[in-house]
């Protein structure tokens, strides 16, 4: 990946209302050497180059970092682009707290909300997902232009997460879902996101 979606026109449409990004990414980056493989990076770089364009092409955007394993949280922009940890993934623990952050700092009157999540797909269980799929129907969909969702392939995990989205939200507007294979999808898959924003 050597440029930026430099081609992808407004991706961010809508009113004069200021704009909020939530940047939600699992942490597969943690898996040792020996189950490295060139997909979990794709994580970080494709993140990264949406958050980098956006952050140049929009004046007074804000956002939010939020990192998750098995619980989420909020970090600061370094630490989410650096951190390495292990542990199970709840995917569930992020949109909660993306939830949370929601309504405590973003009237939905008042801010157009857009929440990019990147993963492995690998999720905790079935009920978790079960969850994931209740708190975004509920809780995040209403409020947000869209929530993106990418997932990175991995042979170490099911990848099952996408599929559960796709089946549940599959005519839904405000989501947009991509698969990445690889470092070289990344581009195609920002295309996909920013081409769709509303």
């Amino acid at each position: 990946m050597t440029s930026s979606p430099s081609n992808c026109t407004e991706p961010l449409r809508g009113d004069t209302m200021p704009r909020i990004v939530f940047n939600v990414v699992d942490l597969p980056d943690a898996l040792p050497p020996s189950r490295q493989t060139s997909s979990p990076g794709s994580i970080r770089i494709e993140s990264f180059w949406i958050d980098t364009w956006l952050r140049s092409n929009y004046k007074g955007l804000e956002t939010r970092y939020i990192i998750h394993d098995a619980v989420a949280r909020e970090v600061d922009r370094e630490t989410f682009f650096h951190t390495r940890e292990s542990g199970g993934t709840m995917i569930s623990s992020a949109y909660k707290l993306c939830k949370e952050m929601m309504e405590a700092d973003y009237d939905t009157g008042s801010w157009n909300i857009y929440p990019f999540h990147f993963s492995d797909g690998d999720n905790w269980s079935a009920d978790d997902t079960r969850t994931c799929v209740t708190l975004l129907k509920a809780d995040v969909l209403p409020k947000v232009n869209q929530f993106a969702y990418g997932q990175v392939e991995s042979p170490y995990g099911s990848g099952q997460f996408i599929k559960d989205l796709r089946e549940a939200f599959d005519s839904v507007e405000n989501v947009a879902l991509s698969e990445i294979a690889n470092k070289d999808a990344i581009y195609n898959s920002i295309k996909d996101f920013l081409g769709k924003g509303s």
